[in-house]
């Protein structure tokens, strides 16, 4: 399904909902950012009001995750505030006033509260992140969240070549660029992938 497709989709099933929240899920390095926003402009330029909610603003601070062990696990399922996100989904569902919502800032490695507002004349909401469909507690909490879900495989091969790249970029050499994709990246990718709850649409390749 191509950009126009999934919009066309998307607005079709939002026609009648006062407000329609869709799941962009996948593992690490899936593509899940790069289809929001495209997804959001798309509809944007539809004439709907759109935002993208990411769940990376729900990352625990590195102090949090010092404390608890956790720090060299950092993007894995324990490392994230489900409680808020959660919470804050719900006040998006209630649309009963503005939410505001954090924003990760990967340069800074740090969550930025209340870094975005949604607000409530926006219909649609496009939450990304890695997972929105964990079949895991806690995150099977989040059944029946979403109005319609999608799910980004590529494929481990494919996965593992992005995520390399991705630390490369950061400026790590091979041996940690190996460590940080392969001793946590990887599985994290493999845990979504192979422990997921159904799914309205699987992505192969964006």
């Amino acid at each position: 399904m191509n950009l126009q497709s999934l919009t066309d989709e998307i607005l079709k099933r939002a026609a009648d909902a006062g407000r329609f929240i869709v799941a962009i899920a996948g593992p690490p390095g899936a593509g899940k950012s790069t289809l929001s926003e495209a997804l959001a402009a798309s509809i944007a330029d539809a004439g709907e009001c759109v935002a993208v909610l990411p769940m990376d603003g729900f990352h625990m601070d590195n102090a949090v995750l010092d404390e608890k062990g956790l720090i060299a696990r950092k993007g894995s399922p324990e490392t994230f505030d489900v409680r808020a996100f959660v919470s804050t989904l719900a006040a998006v569902r209630a649309n009963d006033g503005e939410v505001l919502v954090p924003v990760f800032d990967r340069s800074r490695e740090l969550a930025i509260a209340s870094a975005r507002v949604i607000a409530p004349q926006t219909r649609i909401i496009l939450v990304e992140g890695n997972y929105l469909l964990l079949d895991e507690a806690p995150w099977n909490g989040l059944a029946g969240a979403f109005d319609y879900s999608i799910f980004i495989d590529p494929g481990i091969d494919v996965l593992e070549r992005r995520l390399l790249e991705r630390w490369y970029d950061h400026g790590y050499g091979d041996e940690p660029a190996r460590e940080k994709a392969f001793g946590n990246d990887i599985p994290n990718a493999r845990r979504v992938i192979g422990s997921r709850r159904p799914v309205d649409l699987v992505i192969r390749d964006f």
